[in-house]
């Protein structure tokens, strides 16, 4: 199952510690982990990034899940569940600078799934020593509708503000990632419209991606939450447009009647980037969008 999640098109692969282990296993699995993340040389380029999940600060292995962990040259990020307040995330900060102090910062992304946390967002988000590595918020459902005593409905609306507050504060405080609540429904017709429905509302609410529990969930979320098709076309002209006002030196130019500078293709470039992960196919449009000229 490790091997074959190298195989992905995704954007992150999240290898869990924590609830899928039995306390038993921690070790076993943890030093098994280790072994595979020090199996390639590379992560491969169709994921995103490589992340774990570890387990929560307040058991005694989340110390040794990090200092095992922290300078593995593979990993990317580090999951930290349960977190309740901006301590949760200072302790992991302090141990990962401890156990790997040479190696490029490793990004954490905290996930939010208890009434305390919800409302202490904005201590998180700026915790001492942890904000400048933290680059997300995952909304945990199960466990939030555990701590409240909530029965988890079709509509979500137990969750609205819970889920509001979470993604507002990811953007308030300029995160990458804003995290949707898992969806349980996947085999089958029905399964994947409830998927597409979830998606849709996580979206208009402001999530930037969803959790997923099974491979077949992946390609459903990557499209739902992807750019659309007109995004793209535009994004591929304004590329090709400015290679082209590049060649003639020049920093600003319009397209469409509208001004494009860098900042603008910059976020051109991003989005072609994303589009090229979601399964566009770009070579195709640049060639279709050839003739696109900077005015």
């Amino acid at each position: 199952m490790l091997t074959k999640s190298l195989t992905l098109t995704t954007d992150n692969v999240t290898y869990d510690l924590e609830d899928s282990v039995t306390p038993g296993l921690k070790k076993t699995a943890r030093f098994g982990l280790l072994d595979h993340l020090q199996s390639f040389d590379k992560r491969p380029s169709s994921i995103g990034e490589l992340a774990v999940r570890i387990n929560a600060v307040s058991t005694p292995y989340a110390l040794e899940d990090i200092t095992a962990l922290a300078s593995t040259s593979n990993l990317d990020a580090i999951v930290v569940p349960k977190v309740n307040s901006a301590s949760d995330l200072t302790f992991v900060a302090d141990v990962i600078q401890h156990a790997a102090p040479s190696r490029k910062p490793l990004c954490l992304i905290a996930l939010i799934e208890s009434a305390r946390a919800v409302m202490d967002l904005r201590e998180i988000c700026s915790a001492p020593k942890a904000s400048q590595y933290l680059d997300g918020l995952i909304f945990a459902a199960e466990d939030f509708a555990l701590d409240l005593s909530l029965t988890r409905t079709p509509s979500l609306n137990e969750f609205l503000y819970a889920r509001s507050a979470i993604a507002t504060a990811s953007r308030a405080f300029k995160l990458s990632s804003t995290i949707d609540l898992v969806c349980t429904s996947y085999k089958g017709e029905k399964g994947l419209e409830r998927l597409k429905e979830e998606c849709k509302n996580g979206k208009e609410m402001g999530f930037n991606g969803k959790q997923c529990i099974h491979p077949d969930q992946v390609g459903v979320v990557q499209r739902m939450f992807g750019p659309g098709e007109k995004e793209v076309e535009w994004a591929v002209r304004v590329v090709i447009a400015d290679e082209k006002a590049s060649a003639k030196g020049r920093g600003a130019w319009t397209l469409d009647d509208q001004m494009i500078d860098a900042p603008v293709v910059g976020k051109a470039r991003a989005l072609v980037e994303k589009a090229e992960r979601c399964g566009f196919d770009i070579e195709s449009l640049k060639k279709m969008w050839h003739m696109s000229e900077p005015e």
